[in-house]
């Protein structure tokens, strides 16, 4: 994903000043288990390893929740958004919130 925001974990970024903080911004999405994804973890569970469609399905689920983070950034006019967080919530069976946020920011 590129962005024309900055995102770091970090309270700062190298070589740039923190000139606002223009307030809290989050992006979520919940995303329920397939089928097909649980019969080949059943699978997997047997034989060990990697459950590759899981991988490619948290992975969009985190591209999607960075984009809504990013719009919501992109409104308050922040050029940045610092000490980002991603948290992974179980909220029905077989169904989970992917949540990230964080503190966006403009930079002299």
């Amino acid at each position: 994903m590129k962005s024309d925001i900055f995102m770091v974990t970090t309270e700062t970024i190298a070589g740039r000043e923190i000139a606002q903080v223009v307030g809290l911004v989050k992006g979520s999405t919940i995303r329920t288990r397939h089928i097909g994804s649980d019969i080949m973890a059943a699978l997997r569970s047997l034989v060990g390893g990697e459950v590759k469609g899981y991988v490619v399905a948290f992975n969009a689920a985190r591209e999607e929740a960075t984009e809504r983070m990013l719009t919501e950034a992109r409104a308050l006019g922040a050029d940045a958004v610092v000490c980002l967080r991603y948290s992974t919530a179980q909220v029905l069976t077989g169904g989970a919130e992917i949540l990230v946020y964080g503190t966006a920011v403009k930079l002299r």
